[in-house]
């Protein structure tokens, strides 16, 4: 189904001060523009300024009801032991790889959403062989400090008070993570329009949730106001995988559901196929093109982790001293495309139709 991507898995990694740059010398309609400096002295992002967006609808083009703040994965990794561990806004490695990641990911809601995806100071992927709290120390500092001065701005200037869809994928879950138990204890009359949390490719566990009691995990295909998280593995690999927590909490994004029995591949809607270059593989129209029956998909509670007994790690990717093989991290999207893609919808029109009601 998938060919090996040439892109770095994504990774795990409190919070810092976020320096808000919103609305300095944005357009009168607030849309970002290129007329105000891209960062400030420190390299701290502003958010005013188009070029820190990877995906930025017009007010024209703004046209759907619902929108998605998207947080792409982890894409950045140092060349050299002197290289920063946490990477410039416009890192061309970085930019480059989450156009791919953006791809094979935040287009399965691109048919019902408007996606806004800011680019963000980035973490390297070496951070993944770190000790977990010094993981979550450099995670929780400038990538998750960007997240929220973004995230701000985005719903101070661009969201003109639409449901919205949080989504990521492995560092950009973690970052997720971090700004649902900030931004939204902060701000319930903006979590009152939050449809749902996509966070696979982390872990949301028990003591998070007894941290923040405010959040809700997904028990349902249609419940809203939740979080959605999963990590993918083949029934056996060399080594865990490195972003399930202990008592990591798991949905099956076949069925929706959370007990332990299986869903066929021929129950999946559809999974996509990558190129070379970590992109989503088009059909004729320039959509990314469906492959049926290949990822089945059963939770291990116990392990916390999503079983995926059909694909074949071999053709993936053989592994590497971070991520073994059969660790299907970087598929946590492209494995269940068309079933997040409907599940989406699902939600959306719960939503919508309790609202009017």
């Amino acid at each position: 189904m998938v060919k090996k991507s040439g892109i770095a898995v994504g990774l795990i990694a409190t919070l810092c001060t976020v320096v808000l740059l919103a609305g300095c010398g944005s357009g009168s309609s607030g849309m970002p523009s290129t007329k105000v400096p891209a960062t400030d002295s420190q390299g701290v992002p502003n958010y005013a300024n188009s070029s820190n967006w990877l995906s930025l609808p017009s007010l024209k083009t703004a046209e759907k009801k619902v929108d998605v703040f998207f947080r792409y994965p982890t894409i950045y990794q140092q060349s050299s032991s002197s290289d920063p561990v946490v990477c410039a806004v416009n890192n061309p490695q970085m930019v480059s790889g989450a156009k791919a990641a953006f791809s094979r990911t935040a287009t399965a809601f691109s048919p019902m959403a408007n996606i806004y995806a800011p680019y963000y100071r980035q973490a390297a992927i070496q951070v993944l062989a770190m000790p977990l709290q010094q993981q979550q120390s450099i995670v929780g500092g400038e990538p998750t400090s960007d997240a929220l001065s973004a995230f701000d701005y985005y719903v101070k200037h661009l969201n003109q008070g639409r449901p919205f869809i949080l989504a990521g994928h492995s560092q950009g879950s973690n970052i997720m993570i971090n700004l649902m138990a900030d931004y939204m204890k902060k701000n319930p009359d903006v979590y009152k329009r939050m449809i749902a949390s996509y966070v696979p490719g982390y872990s949301i566990t028990p003591q998070y949730l007894e941290q923040n009691k405010e959040l809700k995990f997904a028990r349902g295909p249609d419940d809203t106001g939740v979080m959605i998280s999963y990590n993918t593995v083949a029934p056996t690999t060399k080594m865990p995988d490195p972003v399930v927590l202990p008592g990591a909490m798991v949905i099956n994004p076949i069925t929706w559901t959370r007990d332990e029995t299986v869903a066929t591949a021929a129950r999946n809607l559809g999974g996509i196929a990558l190129d070379s270059n970590g992109y989503a593989v088009l059909d004729a129209q320039g959509q990314p093109q469906k492959v049926l029956n290949y990822a089945d998909a059963r939770i291990d509670t116990a392990k916390g982790e999503l079983i995926c007994s059909t694909a074949d790690p071999g053709t993936l990717d053989p592994g590497n001293a971070l991520v073994a093989a059969g660790i299907y991290h970087n598929y946590d999207y492209p494995f269940f495309y068309f079933d997040i893609r409907t599940n989406a919808e699902t939600r959306i029109a719960h939503y919508l139709k309790n609202k009017q009601e």
